[in-house]
């Protein structure tokens, strides 16, 4: 199910205007609220600081989830190449007819891992792994057949290396599911809003184009870190480059 996190423009254009509104309404606050002494003044821009210091950090700490979740997106893609191509080297150990059966099920898969990672749309998605699910089957068969007919260590080679091709698949949908929590969002959302409230209160009267900064730079963190959360609507994308080239290097000739 898409959420609001998985439309990286629709957070930026949402969290600017509810935080400059944030920012104005505390400006209106701050001019019919005057802090009445310089002691109180003070104090109050050790609370300000604080929060923004901790808005801040938790900025920092959620980009670095959402650096570390797409880093994890590329290094999978990368163990799923290394499986396949793995596999469709080891299928030489199986008896010849499975091997070439082997072979034609592992590029037809190929395939629809690489369309795992380019489509976007939810119908062709279930589509993929419907098919996806299939072949899996589909490959453990055509090697557990010729295994069982004649175990031996060099047919479990092949059997161990289908192993791998089977669990990087799922090793990979597990990072695509692996998202920053509501929580961490929640949170990060309300410290952002009381922190342009105070901003607003202490500017006050000040000059009103300065209500654009703090909730445009924290429009654009939550941009960027939804961004890179986001694995399929986002614009920086976890491309299957080495996917692409282990399919052409593996055409039939």
């Amino acid at each position: 199910m898409r959420t609001l996190m998985d439309i990286p423009r629709l957070v930026f254009v949402l969290s600017f205007i509810v935080l400059w509104i944030s920012a104005n309404f505390g400006g209106l606050l701050g001019v019919k609220l005057r802090l009445p002494n310089e002691e109180m003044r003070d104090d109050f821009g050790v609370v300000q600081t604080a929060m923004l210091t901790l808005l801040g950090l938790l900025i920092g700490f959620t980009f670095s989830m959402a650096v570390s979740r797409y880093d994890q997106r590329k290094n999978y893609e990368e163990a799923e190449a290394n499986a396949i191509g793995t596999e469709y080297v080891r299928a030489d150990l199986l008896p010849a007819a499975d091997a070439s059966k082997v072979r034609d099920l592992l590029r037809s898969y190929l395939q629809q891992r690489i369309r795992f990672y380019t489509i976007r749309e939810e119908f062709e998605l279930r589509q993929i792994d419907a098919s996806t699910a299939q072949l899996q089957s589909d490959l453990w068969n055509a090697v557990r057949t010729p295994s069982a007919a004649s175990p031996t260590p060099v047919t479990a080679l092949a059997v161990a290396g289908m192993n791998d091709v089977l669990n990087s698949q799922g090793y990979t949908q597990a990072a695509w599911w692996n998202r920053i929590p509501s929580s961490a969002w929640g949170l990060m959302a309300a410290i952002a809003l009381f922190c342009n409230l105070l901003i607003g209160y202490a500017a006050g009267q000040m000059w009103r184009p300065l209500f654009f900064i703090l909730p445009l730079a924290v429009a654009i963190s939550f941009f960027l870190i939804a961004d890179m959360d986001s694995p399929r609507r986002g614009l920086i994308q976890v491309q299957p480059q080495n996917l692409i080239s282990l399919s052409q290097s593996l055409r039939p000739h």
